[in-house]
């Protein structure tokens, strides 16, 4: 194989190309990484550092306020978790919404009688909460209806109705049917965790 005149001159442009760019990228360019501290020179250097000097001390000035801040709403939190109903499993948690809907029941005079209950799903409740849903069936007058609701309106647990139908029952006694829905929160530890997949 023979070499012309013109694949040399190719030959000896591309070896000096090759040569240019690695040492454009092998120099040096002055710089090694470091910043150079300019040193502060004369009264605007010192009048700087007072203000800064000032603003920390106003900052540090406001942490135990803050701090405070934090201690009566961490208060405020325990005692509003102290309603949340106190279970190891979803299914407590059901049983004992039950109880409390049959001791209101109960405390009516004469009292009411869960004719059937229903247990509901548990959903999430914002991103720190639970929801336990139940529902009862029961027949009473009116007037019990109504105790029954403000009874579990003043409960110190987080419960709430959420779900209340009225039928006409027995209209010589002036009884009604009704499927009564109420909720209650729980920690969050007791909701399901949804597998594979967007929420």
């Amino acid at each position: 194989m023979t070499i012309t005149k013109r694949d040399r001159k190719a030959l000896m442009l591309l070896g000096g190309a090759v040569l240019l760019t690695t040492v454009y990228w092998l120099w040096p360019d002055g710089s090694d990484g470091t910043v150079a501290a300019v040193a502060p020179s004369g009264r605007n250097s010192v009048s700087a550092a007072e203000k800064q000097l000032a603003q920390l001390r106003e900052i540090a000035a406001t942490v135990p306020a803050k701090e405070d801040v934090k201690k009566g709403v961490a208060a405020e939190l325990a005692a509003r978790e102290k309603g949340l109903i106190a279970a190891d499993t979803a299914a407590q948690a059901q049983a004992q919404l039950i109880q409390i809907v049959r001791q209101l029941a109960r405390a009516e005079s004469p009292a009411i009688e869960i004719r059937s209950t229903e247990l509901g799903a548990l959903r999430p409740l914002g991103d720190g909460y639970g929801q336990v849903d139940v529902a009862v069936q029961i027949e009473c007058r009116i007037d019990q209806l109504i105790n029954l609701l403000a009874a579990l309106a003043v409960r110190p647990e987080l419960i709430s109705t959420s779900d209340l139908r009225i039928t006409s029952s027995n209209s010589k006694e002036k009884v009604v049917g009704v499927r009564l829905g109420v909720i209650g929160v729980v920690p969050r530890r007791l909701v399901p965790e949804k597998k594979g997949g967007s929420a």
